[in-house]
């Protein structure tokens, strides 16, 4: 009880001596630390930094137990670290370095996002159409997982969600139908993107290439993909590894709402803004009827 009293004792007076700078030293160190991990959290080296942080760890518990040999190992790896650092992270610490310049440091996007339920109606009026047609496509849904290195390998677009747009880049003769159209806060931010294929050697032999792209692209993030196949027009979305084919259009839009859209933005698409934008999608769905009549 005794030393507990003298921990605490020994706390209060180390407080009471701290001045005003200190504490903002603390406070912006810590401010740091949890913007590095959720930068961390938004990008594909989460995995890099848990393995990382578990050699720290291991180091530490080495010094612990005297176990010299696997101690000393793991410091000599450590003075390399601030090079393996700058390797391993040279695309994010690149970003941050271009923010930083650009005076965007805390700017993590550059949009006002669009309603979720606006894009998902216009997303399933797209697909439907291009999956009538026998147009393929292939839609990335950007969630927590940054998705900056697969925008790289394509056209910067910031255009609005819409169903033309979608049909056009789709479109067979289009520069850009071969790549995939990345979504993100809900504005079509690149198209003609290269997604990373899925190495699973389990999945059916008539699935293509798109399919596979679209699997492997929810293996490496938490993104939405939708699928749509030039063979036999069937609508598919991946989500983690799994894929969910021959989707009709109700079950498609459902899927996109339980996916996509927050508590809030759902409770407005059951009120009056979902009965406004379902009564516009289905005068556009007649009006291509009609059209095409």
């Amino acid at each position: 009880m005794d030393s507990i009293l003298n921990v605490l004792s020994n706390g209060w007076n180390y407080l009471l001596t701290m001045r005003a700078s200190d504490i903002a030293d603390v406070l912006i160190v810590a401010a740091l630390i949890y913007w590095l991990i959720g930068v961390i959290k938004k990008t594909n080296t989460s995995r890099v930094a848990t393995g990382i942080v578990i050699l720290l760890l291991v180091m530490w518990v080495s010094g612990l137990l005297r176990l010299t040999m696997i101690h000393s190992l793991l410091q000599n790896l450590l003075e390399l670290g601030l090079i393996a650092i700058v390797v391993l992270f040279q695309p994010e610490l690149r970003r941050l370095l271009e923010r930083l310049g650009s005076g965007k440091f805390m700017n993590l996007g550059t949009a006002v996002p669009t309603s979720s339920e606006s894009v998902i109606a216009q997303t399933v009026l797209a697909c439907t159409d291009m999956a009538s047609t026998k147009t393929g496509a292939l839609i990335v849904f950007e969630r927590t997982t940054l998705l900056n290195d697969q925008m790289g390998t394509g056209t910067i677009v910031n255009a609005d969600v819409t169903s033309e747009l979608l049909r056009n880049i789709f479109f067979v003769k289009a520069p850009l139908h071969d790549g995939a159209v990345i979504i993100r806060e809900g504005r079509i931010a690149a198209a003609g993107c290269m997604l990373p294929l899925t190495q699973n050697a389990n999945l059916s032999s008539d699935l293509g290439m798109r399919h596979r792209a679209g699997i492997g692209m929810s293996e490496h993030s938490d993104a939405v993909v939708v699928i749509v196949s030039e063979e036999t027009g069937s609508i598919s979305v991946a989500i983690d590894g799994m894929l969910k084919r021959h989707l009709s259009a109700d079950t498609f839009e459902k899927i996109l709402r339980a996916e996509l859209m927050p508590d809030g933005d759902e409770a407005n698409g059951r009120g009056l803004v979902g009965l406004i934008n379902s009564a516009k999608a289905l005068l556009v769905r007649k009006n291509d009827k009609k059209e095409k009549e």
